[in-house]
């Protein structure tokens, strides 16, 4: 048994570690940062609950002096692992984004719902440009509207929990990205 199965039970293996996270994330500042031009502010929105982490670790590790940030909330999954079909908008950033340059930041790009309904709510409210930073992208969405132009790590097609996702609001806190255990997709 792997010492992260035995510390965290349900969880099979890390697939990426609090390092390579951290490397990865100041990469796509830097890459970022390079995009769009210096004197020009972004606004970044973070999809919450699973982006918190990885939003908070990119913009401070951005070095533009005009920078804002907001959030939204998006629901797909429910307690378990299977979809819920339907995206729901919980909670919309009140920040104008008509004339703006506008950094969506996801968690992860699996069915491709979210992402694609959220990108056609932001599209309409006039941004001067709409961008997408994933920090996971499993590549199994079969039609995705809205690719990311930056990807922190092509992730396996497993359950990912940590850094910000969740299953069941469980392991958010965990500092690394770990996959379940095949059949604990109930959680404990």
């Amino acid at each position: 048994m792997s010492e992260v199965a035995t510390r965290y039970p349900g969880l099979a293996r890390v697939v990426f570690s609090e390092e390579e996270i951290a490397e990865r994330v100041r990469e796509l500042a830097r890459e970022i940062n390079a995009y769009y031009p210096e004197g020009d502010a972004l606004l970044v929105i973070g999809l919450l609950k699973g982006a918190f982490a990885f939003v908070s670790d990119l913009v401070r590790a951005m070095s533009r002096p005009r920078l804002e940030v907001d959030f939204l909330v998006a629901a797909l999954y429910g307690e378990g692992t299977d979809s819920g079909g339907e995206v729901r908008l919980l909670y919309d950033p009140g920040t104008p984004l008509a004339g703006r340059h506008v950094l969506l930041v996801e968690d992860v790009v699996d069915s491709g719902k979210t992402l694609d309904r959220i990108g056609d709510e932001l599209r309409r409210r006039g941004p001067l440009s709409l961008e997408v930073c994933a920090l996971l992208h499993k590549h199994v969405a079969p039609t995705l509207r809205f690719e990311p132009r930056w990807v922190g790590f092509d992730a396996p097609a497993d359950w990912l929990v940590g850094y910000g996702l969740d299953l069941g609001e469980r392991y958010r806190h965990l500092p690394f990205i770990g996959a379940l255990a095949s059949g604990d997709e109930r959680g404990f």
